[in-house]
């Protein structure tokens, strides 16, 4: 996918890590798009059902006759625009708890690979830290070395072990 896009270079870990986030990611957002388009439909069909309803009794109440037919003609038409509400109620309830339960099944897929790549990088992470760290250390050491071999000398040219050495003779 877009694996073929990450630096080469990266150690195999890091790219492992970000490849396992990058499928991780587009898979959830595919499944939050899809949602979305589902929820956009179930919001349309009711606005569609709704506007059709409503055109359906304006006509209707337009041709009563008195006041009494055109209340009576509206409580009439209030229970199936109250059922067709709780009917859209139903169907966002379950798009939203499939929805919940597709995202858990992404998670739960891509969680364990995710994971285990985390901790290999974490792994590789402080074992080069390990090894950096041992190549400072040794360069440190061989630069003390090297500091002593040579030797200090004081301000008079002479060796300063030697001259220790000869104050504690004295």
């Amino acid at each position: 996918m877009f694996t073929n896009s990450i630096n080469p270079s990266l150690s195999p870990a890091l790219k492992s890590q970000l490849e396992a986030q990058l499928n991780f990611t587009t898979e959830l957002s595919c499944k939050m798009c899809d949602t979305a388009q589902q929820m956009s439909a179930l919001h349309l069909r009711l606005a569609q059902e709704l506007l059709q309803e409503w055109s359906s009794v304006s006509v209707q109440l337009l041709y009563a006759r008195d006041t009494g037919e055109l209340l009576s003609r509206a409580a009439a038409r209030l229970q199936p625009g109250s059922d067709r509400l709780l009917q859209y109620r139903q169907q966002l309830g379950n798009l939203v708890a499939n929805a919940n339960v597709e995202l858990n099944r992404t998670a739960e897929a891509h969680i364990p690979t995710a994971s285990r790549t985390a901790v290999a990088f974490a792994d590789e992470v402080m074992r080069k830290t390990a090894e950096e760290m041992e190549k400072a250390t040794q360069r440190q050491r061989e630069l003390i070395e090297k500091m002593h071999a040579g030797g200090h000398h004081d301000s008079a040219g002479h060796n300063r072990d030697t001259s220790r050495q000869a104050d504690q003779a004295h």
